[in-house]
Formats: structure tokens, sequence, C-alpha cells
């Protein structure tokens, strides 16, 4: 095949879109020339002598665009008509054809692949197509909550970013899910927009072995397949807006909402993948031209209110938790003391808004449409026509210490902007309420996850690994976990190492991704506590002892700092449980010494301090109290009394799971040849509906064969028959192999001595 490209012009892709800054003049070295029309950013990188030089986009707008109500349309069509071509630059490192890694998309799945790949040793390259857009959060100003929480924690635990910049630019932290057990709290925050953008620009700009590009990409470079790998051709770089090309050994693809994007307001619609970027619909058709199943999501974001419209004085406050429990496993504490946080506020939908959804869904083309939404965050429309006569909640979110919007969480709508005015100011606290920008839907491409793997790297092209929205999922948690797996195996791959794959008995990550790969999605996936079948074993205070030394070990993304503090966590939990299983009393004792807990006198037989922790009303600084001698070291530190508690909680449950768990990775420990052909092996008793759902998910363990639909049990006993014995085939011929080297061997031998 050679090197060459697949459906000549492959079209933008999220974080490589446009539509364009204005051309401004080049100096020699490529840069922009010093001018008024220039601004100079205080992102000063490592690497490099100079400030970063960053143009000023004048009345061009990142995806948060605030546009007034009055001609609205006209001037989103005005804007998206717009297509100046921009400059390309470089950040970071020299600029040079050839790289381990490149990343194409600077948004939450594509800043911790590039971020990833890099800490793993590679020299990548990220590409976007606007330097100013990297850490944007397109919808929601918020990480964490219920499930994402989770992730948050793992990326984490595999040192990625976001949960470290989210502990310096959060203003609201607070956790979910108090009132049940610490297994599924969701540790959630409310995020200052444009610190948080600033902050990760820092990180990135500054991540060694890491250049940023900002251009558009154009085509993929592809060759020849490796022959040791399925795949019907080997990605092998990039051809970039100007027709010069990059070559790389990996390219990880976030796309985001961009493929064949479309803005939807009321009946009106407009090409493009978020409010002020274009769509990418060359990039859909090459995939599709390349044998990828494509599908069709939706989603929307609510209007943005003015915040001094609101009368907050007749809403229900909500203050932040005090203390605030940081996201990441480095943070001590938050930047913000609680007193120093924004509260949220509380209101509610009622039946005139229920009026004006129903008199005006004829006006609505995003909700009248079939493609797939949200299940789980759906738009007002939505929920009034599944959920009639019911009132909803509405949360009002502050976007940042020092802005002036207000974000209504649970009022995702796309009815026409006059419409979207009178609903607003129907709802209580919200009667003089200014819409600064009205809501709206977006419809996209998505590919079936079923054609990627565990490692999320294609089955159709070899070293092209997906991340993100473009596997069907939704929410910034989801896509940056996805990320930071893409860009650790991207890695991997260029330097001969085995795949990184999370297993659905170790982390959320690896449920997400399980249930990606084997069952697909016809709906934006979002992550819940309620998908994960361990979760007492898999929980936010463990993260780190789960997977921060397997990050260190096997991939090299983790510091030696992290590495270092979880080893001393690990070590000083291990203590503490061995010591407050040391101590042990009698009943009697105990409720003598811990009078306030109910602790029973009838046990004969004495019970340990772990016993006694167990009980809601003692925590590890009670335990200390009354025995200071051998427990005082371990009630100094607030997180190792926490977790301290925790493992008491759950010690008995843990032991029954641990069992079920070790059932599992032993299923998974079967694993499936790659290159098996499920529609033409004759070696295996397969229905032929069996057959075609084995071919279209493309299971690599017996364990997550059992997992897709419609597979019965006979099929796994099949399978897994099929499995042993060409298992046991393989390690014969491998025996008589040996034997034949030996005996040859021994031949040469005697013939020398001869």
């Amino acid at each position: 095949m050679g090197y060459g490209t697949i459906g000549g012009v492959m079209g933008r892709v999220h974080g490589a879109l446009r539509p364009r800054a204005p051309r401004h003049d080049v100096s020699k070295d490529g840069g922009p020339l010093q001018s008024p029309s220039t601004i100079r950013s205080p992102l000063i990188l490592s690497n490099c002598s100079a400030p970063v030089t960053v143009l000023n986009r004048g009345d061009f707008c990142p995806a948060l665009t605030m546009l007034p109500l009055g001609h609205w349309s006209c001037r989103l069509a005005a804007r998206l008509s717009k297509q100046p071509l921009p400059i390309s630059r470089s950040y970071g490192g020299p600029a040079v054809p050839h790289y381990d890694v490149v990343i194409i998309g600077g948004g939450h799945a594509g800043t911790e692949a590039a971020a990833a790949a890099a800490r793993c040793g590679s020299r990548t390259l990220l590409l976007t197509h606007r330097l100013d857009t990297i850490g944007q959060m397109s919808c929601n100003p918020s990480f964490g909550g219920i499930g994402k929480g989770h992730l948050m924690r793992e990326i984490d635990a595999l040192d990625g970013l976001c949960s470290r910049i989210c502990d310096q630019s959060g203003v609201h932290y607070k956790v979910l899910n108090r009132c049940k057990g610490p297994a599924v709290w969701g540790l959630r925050a409310q995020i200052d927009r444009k610190l948080y953008k600033q902050k990760m620009q820092e990180e990135i700009l500054t991540t060694p072995l890491l250049t940023v590009k900002e251009t558009a990409v154009e085509d993929l470079l592809l060759t020849e397949p490796d022959s040791d790998h399925p795949g019907k051709c080997r990605v092998s770089g990039v051809v970039l807006e100007d027709g010069s090309r990059v070559y790389a050994e990996s390219v990880v693809l976030t796309t985001g909402t961009f493929l064949r994007g479309m803005i939807l307001i009321g009946l009106e619609a407009y090409p493009a993948g978020r409010l002020g970027d274009q769509s990418s619909i060359g990039l859909a058709q090459t995939l599709e031209k390349l044998g990828f199943v494509v599908g069709r999501l939706k989603t929307g974001t609510p209007p943005r209110i003015a915040k001094d419209s609101i009368n907050f004085s007749i809403l229900n406050k909500q203050l932040p938790d005090n203390p605030s429990v940081p996201f990441s496993f480095l943070s001590e504490a938050v930047w913000l003391r609680p007193e120093d946080q924004l509260p949220c506020y509380l209101t509610n939908t009622n039946s005139r808004v229920e009026q004006i959804v129903n008199e005006n869904i004829h006006l609505n083309t995003h909700v009248k449409e079939t493609t797939k939404g949200p299940r789980y965050c759906p738009s007002i429309e939505s929920k009034i026509l599944r959920f009639p006569n019911r009132i909803h909640q509405v949360w009002l979110e502050p976007e940042g210490m020092d802005s002036d919007l207000i974000y209504p969480q649970g009022l995702s709508m796309t009815l026409p902007p006059n419409m979207q005015e009178q609903l607003i100011t129907s709802i209580r606290g919200l009667e003089k309420a200014r819409i600064v920008q009205p809501g709206y839907g977006v419809q996209y491409d998505y590919l079936d996850p079923r054609q990627i793997t565990s490692s999320l790297e294609t089955h159709l092209v070899q070293r092209l690994f997906f991340a993100g929205q473009i596997n069907g999922t939704t929410g910034y948690e989801e896509a940056a976990a996805q990320g930071i797996i893409a860009g650790i195996n991207a890695s991997l791959r260029v330097h001969g190492k085995p795949p990184f794959v999370v297993s659905r008995t170790e982390g959320y990550i690896g449920v997400l991704i399980d249930d990606l790969t084997t069952l697909g999605t016809s709906e934006p996936y979002r992550m819940f506590t309620s998908r994960v079948e361990f979760r007492v074993s898999l929980r936010p205070d463990n993260a780190d002892s789960r997977l921060t030394f397997r990050g260190y070990s096997e991939t090299g993304c983790v510091s030696q700092q992290r590495y270092n503090r979880a080893s001393l966590m690990k070590s000083s939990l291990e203590e503490g449980i061995a010591v407050l299983k040391s101590l042990q009393f009698s009943g009697y004792k105990w409720k003598k010494m811990i009078p306030e807990a109910p602790i029973s006198t009838i046990k004969s037989k004495p019970q340990s301090a772990l016993d006694i922790l167990k009980y809601e009303e003692v925590d590890m600084a009670m335990l200390a109290k009354v025995l200071p001698e051998p427990l005082t070291k371990f009630a100094e530190c607030q997180e190792l009394m926490n977790r301290l508690k925790i493992e008491a909680t759950y010690e008995l449950s843990l032991i029954l799971q641990q069992k079920e768990i070790e059932e599992i990775r032993r299923d998974e420990a079967l694993q499936l040849p790659k290159d098996l052909d499920y529609l033409t092996i004759r070696d295996v008793s397969l229905s032929q509906e069996v057959r075609e759902k084995l071919h279209s998910s493309r299971p690599q363990t017996i364990g997550a064969a059992s997992r897709i639909p419609g597979i019965t049990p006979a099929a796994i006993v099949n399978l897994l028959r099929f499995v042993k014995t060409t298992k046991h085939k393989k390690e014969s011929v491998d025996k008589l192999s040996l034997n034949d080297q030996y005996l040859s061997k021994t031949d040469r031998l005697q013939k020398i001595e001869l």
C-alpha cells in the first residue's frame, strides 16, 4: 500500500477545527509579529526561552460565546460562514516531522491523552485548532458526581491532570450520596471555567516531551499493516491543512461532538460541533469509507442567565461541605476555604413551564428527532414529555468567582429563543431573569465502540486509538478517563510493550471501557455506581492502591512523587489495620472505655479495636484517645483515619467480594485469539446468531464474551472448550518445536565431533 491518505480531505477534528482566527502576519521563525493585535500570555514554557504569544481572537469567541437574543440566528449563521485560515504554530518542542504519538484534539480526552503519552516517555504532538480552547468546559461548569467522582479519583491515581486542576479551580465542593456508604460517595465540585482552562493550559504547555501545534488536520496517513496484529492497515501519521505531513507511530483521535455535528435551536439548524466551531464532515465520511460503523447521538446545553437578574433571596440556598474533600490524592486541601466558596441555589419547574413546552413542541426539531439523546441528563422538553404533571429540580450554579453568569442545571432546552425566555421567567426566582446565551442542541456522529479493543485501539486500523465522545460517551469525566488510557496505550504500542488494560474488577474505568467495547451503546453512555458489580472494592478512597502501583510499574505514567506517596499510605494502612486487630478486649472493657458506643457486653469472645471501629459512633480519634500509646500516630493524618474507618466498615464484605473477583479474573485470563473468524470457524459449535454477535463485538476474553447480550451459556461452554483445546494444541506444537530444535542442535554437535 505504501504511504497514502484515505478519502482525500478528512475534514476537521475536535481540537483541530474551523472557524478560524483571522490571518496575521508571521515572523521568519513562524511566530506572529509583535503588534497591538497580539497579546502576551503569562504562560512560560519550561523548555522555551520566550513567553508564548497568543493571537487576539477579536470578536471570535469559544464554545460559550454569549449572544443576545435579538437577530441571534442571523449572527450565528454569519459567524459560522467566516472561515479564514489560522496560523500553524508550535509550542513546547522542535517542529520535527516525526513523533511517537500524535493526539488530535485539545478537549478533556485529548489533554489527558497527550499528557499521559508524554509522561510515558513518548515524544508527543497535540494538534489543536486554537490554543485558547485547550481545557474548555463546553457545557456544565462542574466535575464529578455519583460514579463520575470515582472516575476522577482513578484518573488521578494514574497521575492524570483534571483532578489536581479541579482542586485549584473549584468554587463549591460537595460530596454527594452521603446518606449511603462511603463506597458510593460521589465527589463533586463547581468549577471556575476561566481558571480551570488557564490551569490546564499551563500544565499542557509546560509538560516535558509534549509539543502543542495550532493547526487543522486534513487527513490520515496509512500504510501496510503489521503482520503480527489484526487490522486492514496501519496509521502512520497525519496530513495538516497546509499539506505538510507529520509522521507518527500512534495516533489518538478525540472528536467530541464534531463528527457531522449540527446545532439546533427551534426549527433552525447549523453545521457546528459546538457554538462557534464548525463540524467535521469529511472525517466522518472517511471513517465510514474505512469500514467503521457510524451512529448518531444528540445532547444539549441550557441557556446562560445573568446573575444580577436572579432573585436569590427567595430560593433554597445550598452551601459547600466543611471541610471540603479534594479530588486528588496529592492535595492536602482545596485552594478555597469553605467560607470563601460560592453557594448554589435550588428552584423548581411548575405547570406553566409544562404548558409552554407542550404548546411549542412543534417548534422544536431537536426533540422531535428520533436520534437518541442522554437518558440521565435529558432536556426539559424530554422530561416533560416523558414524565408529565411532575415538578423538576433546577440547580442554579455559578460559573466562576468573577463570572456574571449562572448555569441552570436541569434546563437544557432547544426551543426558539423567545420561547426560552418565556419558560425561564415563569420559574420562581427567575421572573426577571435575562438570558445571555440561549440553550441549544447538538446532534453528532459517533462510532460503535465495539470496534475498539480494551486498550482503545481500533480493530480496523492498527495504532489508531479513539477516546471520548467519539465512542458514544457523555461527560468530561468519561472522556478524560478514556483519554488517559488511550494516551498510555498509544505510547506503550510505540515501545512494543503490552497494553495497559483496567478490568472491571479493578476500577470504574475498566467498567466504562468494558461496557463500551463489549455491549456498545445506542445512547450517550454515562457512568453510575449501579453499573459496577464490585462497588465495595472499587471505592473512591482506595483508587491509588488499585491503580497507582500498576501505572508506575507497567507504564511509567506515574511520577515518583505519587508512587512514594501511595507507598507510604499503603504501608501506614497495613500497619494500622494490624495494630487495630492486635488490640483485643472484652465487650465489657470496651463499653467502659467508650460508653457512648452501643457495644454489646454479652459477647464473651474478645473484640478487636478494628471490630469496635465498625460501629458508626466510633472513629479513629476516639480510639486514639482511649488507647493513645499504640494509636496516636494513626490519628495524626485525617485521610489515614478516614481510610482505616472505611476498611473496618467493609472488612467482611471485602472478604466475600474478593472470592467473586477471583472467579471473574479466572474467566478474564482466558484470552480469545485476536484473529479468530467467528463466521467461518468450524472447530466450535455456535449458532449463526451467536457467531454474528461475536463477530460484531470481538470480545478479547471468555469473560467479555459472557457479557454480550444474546450469548447463551451453551455458547460460552463451547467457546471455553475451544480456547482450552487450542491452548493445549499450541503448547504441544511449541513443545515439539523445542524438541526438534534440541535434536537438530544435538545432531550438529555430533557431526562436529566426528
